[in-house]
């Protein structure tokens, strides 16, 4: 693979804008990233690869539009049977408040809530520009108005041509708010790094995963899977899709466990087995970031394992932010 290309970055900040245009390596396509009061969009050329909102939200900032290389959005915001699946989004339950349910009891639901962002910055790695930005946010309890964790979110996204593929990552590093010395992180089976499909995607879908292990049945048409990645074909607009979420080797613990549906809805989560009594919750301690990093990448079509696997590779492979390593505690 050949090293990046000389980058030239161009950003404008016009009425609460921030445009960022880059050109990689004598590329044709400008990756752009625009953030208003509201939301941030990252496209590629005139291909829309993404919408994050953070502004005139409920509970959390989210990704609510999330396209194939052919301008597919695969992702479904507040469906009427679960209005609080807000398309991909990151929730946990901390200290024992509850960040994804948004139930109304005991003051009301968890909020994650948007403080700043860091930088908005697009730049080139293996031969692949890549747009994104970081965000600043508190997680905090409704019932006290005390903040939980302090959380640094990053998002960053591109367009593949080779293969052709979108690629998104999440990373999130947590710290408990000061002066709080340790937060425990607990949860369903179900909590974590969650996406919800649009509706075309339900029910007749197909789930792989890296080591193509069997999943284990949790209950009715919930199953549990631990591997390195998990990837979900299904139709939609007339065409397959292909979405896979990679969990990176830092991440502890490491395989993710996934939970996966298909009816009556599809549903794909990488979560920490915070459900399970032997582990007992994780405690994040102050001084101590906790860091987990997570890519989704979609094709349109049904690729290979081994094509999902070579990008998975890639992708763990790619320099990213340093962050420090970490190990969350067992709760005691």
């Amino acid at each position: 693979m050949k090293k990046s290309g000389k980058i030239a970055v161009i950003s404008l900040f016009l009425a609460g804008w921030i445009i960022v245009n880059v050109s990689a390596g004598g590329d044709t396509d400008r990756l752009r990233v625009a953030t208003d009061r509201d939301s941030v969009h990252i496209t590629s050329g005139e291909r829309i690869l993404m919408r994050y909102r953070y502004g005139d939200v409920p509970y959390k900032p989210y990704v609510d539009q999330l396209f194939s290389p052919s301008g597919v959005n695969i992702l479904l915001d507040a469906p009427s049977d679960h209005l609080h699946h807000h398309a991909l989004m990151y929730a946990v339950t901390a200290n024992g408040v509850n960040f994804w349910e948004e139930q109304s009891a005991a003051g009301g639901p968890g909020r994650q809530v948007h403080l700043t962002f860091d930088d908005v910055k697009v730049d080139s790695r293996d031969d692949a520009p890549f747009a994104g930005f970081s965000e600043r946010l508190d997680w905090v309890n409704p019932g006290s108005g005390e903040s939980l964790l302090a959380e640094k979110r990053t998002i960053e996204a591109s367009y593949l041509p080779e293969p052709k593929v979108t690629l998104l990552t999440w990373q999130s590093a947590f710290e408990p708010a000061k002066p709080k010395e340790s937060v425990t992180l607990t949860g369903a089976h179900y909590h974590g790094l969650g996406l919800r499909f649009i509706r075309a995607m339900d029910a007749d879908g197909e789930f792989r995963n890296a080591d193509g292990k069997a999943a284990a049945v949790f209950r009715g048409e919930e199953r549990l899977v631990r591997s390195r990645w998990c990837a979900y074909t299904a139709q939609a607009e007339g065409k397959q899709l292909t979405v896979a979420m990679f969990d990176h080797p830092k991440n502890e613990p490491h395989p993710a466990t996934w939970f996966m549906m298909s009816k009556p809805f599809a549903y794909l989560s990488a979560t920490l087995n915070l459900h399970e009594p032997a582990v007992g919750g994780l405690e994040v301690l102050a001084g101590e970031p906790f860091s987990l990093r997570y890519a989704v990448a979609i094709w349109d079509g049904r690729p290979g394992t081994e094509q999902i696997d070579n990008l998975y590779k890639r992708w763990t492979a790619l320099p990213q932010e340093k962050t420090q390593d970490s190990k969350p505690q067992r709760a005691k």
